[in-house]
């Protein structure tokens, strides 16, 4: 994104804030005791959460926002239901279409679930080593499910152009309006969802008190968009922090401007992405979503070692059941308060639940098979080694 452009988009977001905020303040007041007539009314205004033993451990007040508890359990019901009410506002996407998407899962389980209630019909493409419970739900809820090999970005085969393939095919069947490919890492109605919803409430759980923001890059939308809000709102005192897991670019990005990672170099490419036990975080692209996040104040590398002590960490003191990028998100919020200091207050999103990674990031066999069965020592010390360093000692 150009300077002139990155330009209007903070201007666009300056000009948001306020009318953002006072909706989100009026949101989060309407939500507590009120009835809804459809799951749609669920969507957002999520609870922010203390999460009291890294508070302790850093002297600064560390919070998760609560996505697990949207209605489809995961930050992506805010992403899927902005690109679709969009669409059909705008006509691009008719009442009885077929909404598609390529997506690493939680997507997909959001699309499908919101997509009988808004008349539309969902077809999701997922790679076939993504956590079997995902492909699952999206079929409990009504969806088709197609599952491909996971190849790169520009190979027809990816689950990506895959489900765009299959959205073109639909539109020339049946004519204008008929289908719409979400294409959630382009679309900066993922940006939207965030700067206009998740980064207001934000703002107003905390009375405005926020000074670093945490998150990973999936599609980019989280971190762009809650992090232009903060930093807007806060006029630039508000540090925004990238967490990155293993085969992802974006941290070289965000440090040295070349979004690179040294297992892709020349000579060492691999056919596919570095396998990591982490799903929905880590690119090796940038995304129109990503651009659009404003200047990183730094970036953190997040092993699936430390990922995987930091959910059995907030399992066992916390009582929260966390998926993947949820716990790479909270280890980047305590490398952020470690590195502010006592005083602080630090935000990251807790995206989904632990129940969709059950059969991969939650299972022993699994994390065995990956060699990332935790050494017996470990047990009940997971933050004492990440205080001390995690896989950095």
């Amino acid at each position: 994104m150009g300077s002139r452009s990155r330009g209007r988009l903070a201007l666009s977001v300056t000009l948001l804030s306020l009318s953002a905020l006072l909706l989100a303040r009026r949101r989060l007041r309407r939500r507590r005791g009120a009835v809804h007539s459809s799951v749609v009314a669920l969507v957002g205004n999520t609870p922010l959460l203390r999460l009291n033993s890294l508070s302790a451990a850093t002297g600064c007040e560390v919070y998760g926002k609560a996505e697990f508890l949207n209605p489809g359990g995961s930050v992506k019901d805010r992403v899927a239901l902005r690109i679709l009410q969009e669409a059909l506002a705008s006509g691009a996407l008719l009442p009885g279409g077929l909404a598609t998407e390529g997506t690493a899962g939680s997507t997909g389980i959001s699309l499908a679930m919101l997509c009988p209630a808004l008349g539309l019909r969902c077809h999701v493409v997922l790679p076939d080593d993504a956590a079997a419970e995902k492909a699952a739900t999206i079929c409990a809820l009504g969806g088709s499910v197609q599952q491909v090999r996971p190849v790169p970005i520009s190979h027809p085969g990816h689950f990506v152009n895959v489900a765009r393939a299959r959205a073109s095919e639909e539109l020339a069947a049946r004519g204008p309006g008929a289908a719409l490919f979400c294409d959630q890492f382009e679309s900066l109605a993922n940006f939207r969802a965030h700067a206009e919803g998740t980064g207001p409430e934000v703002w107003a759980q905390t009375g405005g008190r926020v000074d670093a923001f945490v998150s990973a890059a999936g599609t980019g939308g989280t971190l762009a968009g809650c992090g232009s809000f903060l930093a807007s709102a806060s006029r630039g005192r508000c540090s925004i922090f990238l967490a990155d897991p293993p085969g992802s670019s974006l941290l070289n990005y965000a440090l040295r401007g070349v979004a690179f990672n040294s297992a892709e170099a020349e000579g060492r490419r691999r056919r596919h992405q570095v396998d990591t036990i982490t799903e929905g975080v880590g690119l090796n692209r940038l995304t129109a979503n990503f651009r659009a996040a404003p200047p990183l104040a730094g970036a953190f590398a997040v092993s699936d070692a430390e990922a995987v002590a930091m959910a059995r960490h907030l399992a066992r003191e916390e009582s929260l059941f966390l998926g993947s990028s949820a716990a790479v998100n909270a280890v980047g919020a305590l490398r952020a308060a470690l590195r502010l200091g006592p005083g602080h207050t630090v935000v990251t999103i807790l995206c989904d639940g632990g129940g969709r990674h059950l059969s991969k990031f939650w299972s022993e066999e699994a994390l065995g098979a990956a060699g990332l069965a935790p050494p017996p020592e470990r047990a009940g010390r997971e933050l004492d080694w990440l205080l001390a360093g995690g896989d950095n000692q």
